[in-house]
């Protein structure tokens, strides 16, 4: 296979990307997927990359743009597009907020469910920090670092909820102090598949990258962080299928005493209940009138909310404590899964 990289002012196509750079390779045809032969031609690029390039339609044989990454690889000239850099600055951008609470050294929001918390490959733009920075302007605390002023720490970008970020430097170094130690209260209501067992419980266990797919977190038996994860299943829904069996859905309040990534998400699952509407670790469908009662209320995300947020404030010593209801897609799902029998 030949691969080579021209700019466009060397040629232009026009399906290329104004200011792109634009790679060939010319593939023989007999070499497997087309993500994978593509990743050996152009081994710059991560097999990740060009699975999203694909689906950004970035990539074309012939002229012809490339949808399906899973596909087989043909022979022929391939062109890739990659886009101009994102700015490694985020930009204030004027983006409905709700505000907590606030003061010169600190702001607490109601983070709705689809904002990032930061930028990030995939969420550049719309973020809380690009949010933040139009509100708060050159307040916003810098230790977070040029793409993450403020953040001191984080939901995922499909998780709503409480969430707080300094405006000060003072602010932001005693707020992470608090939460290396914990000494802060974090409660999440999840709606889950199937019910925990025991109905209230610790989990403790190990924390850290999966060994047969590292884009996720796994319970391990060696390796990884210290997670602890208290549980109390508050209500049930839809009464078992057959005798023994456990109830169709429930909803669980969490509480966090450590904050590792994706703690909640992979403790639940680990303990036979996944989060609904998790498409990372909802292994296993819902019963029907479960996905029936999803897509009547219109959920596209984790049914996972941040419900509490307390704290001694790290300048003023004022304790705070912050108690937000769920969000209205939640709301829906739990008042359709209410109605199961």
């Amino acid at each position: 296979m030949l691969c080579f990289s021209v700019s466009e002012d060397d040629f232009h196509d026009d399906g290329d990307v104004p200011g792109a750079e634009v790679l060939e390779t010319t593939l023989r045809g007999d070499e497997g997927r087309l993500d994978r032969a593509l990743a050996l031609a152009l081994p710059q690029l991560s097999r990740a990359r060009i699975q999203t390039l694909i689906a950004d339609g970035a990539v074309r044989r012939e002229g012809v743009v490339l949808t399906d990454a899973s596909g087989k690889a043909r022979s022929g000239t391939h062109r890739i597009s990659l886009p101009p850099p994102a700015r490694a600055t985020p930009l204030p951008e004027d983006l409905p907020l709700t505000v907590l609470f606030e003061d010169d050294h600190l702001i607490v929001v109601d983070k709705p469910a689809g904002m990032a918390a930061h930028p990030a490959p995939g969420s550049e733009t719309g973020t809380l920090v690009n949010a933040l920075l139009a509100h708060c302007g050159a307040s916003l605390s810098g230790i977070g670092g040029v793409a993450r002023p403020g953040i001191v720490h984080r939901l995922d970008k499909d998780t709503s909820g409480v969430m707080v970020a300094a405006k000060s430097d003072r602010a932001h170094a005693g707020l992470s102090a608090l939460f290396s130690t914990h000494d802060i209260e974090r409660s999440y209501v999840a709606l889950t598949r199937s019910v925990p067992d025991p109905a209230r419980g610790r989990i403790q266990t190990l924390i850290g990258r999966s060994t047969s797919d590292r884009k996720k977190m796994a319970v391990l038996r060696v390796g990884g962080r210290e997670a602890i994860t208290d549980y109390l299943v508050q209500r049930t829904f839809g009464a078992p299928r057959k005798a023994g069996a456990a109830p169709m859905a429930a909803r669980v309040l969490c509480t966090l005493h450590t904050g590792r990534t994706h703690q909640i998400r992979v403790h639940l699952a680990s303990k036979g209940a996944p989060i609904l509407g998790d498409p990372t670790y909802g292994s296993g469908s819902p019963a029907a009138p479960v996905r029936d009662a999803i897509a009547a209320a219109g959920l596209a995300r984790q049914a996972l909310h941040a419900a509490v947020l307390g704290f001694v404030h790290p300048v003023t010593g004022e304790p705070l404590r912050f108690e937000t209801v769920l969000p209205a897609d939640m709301r829906a799902l739990e008042a359709a899964l209410e109605t199961l029998e």
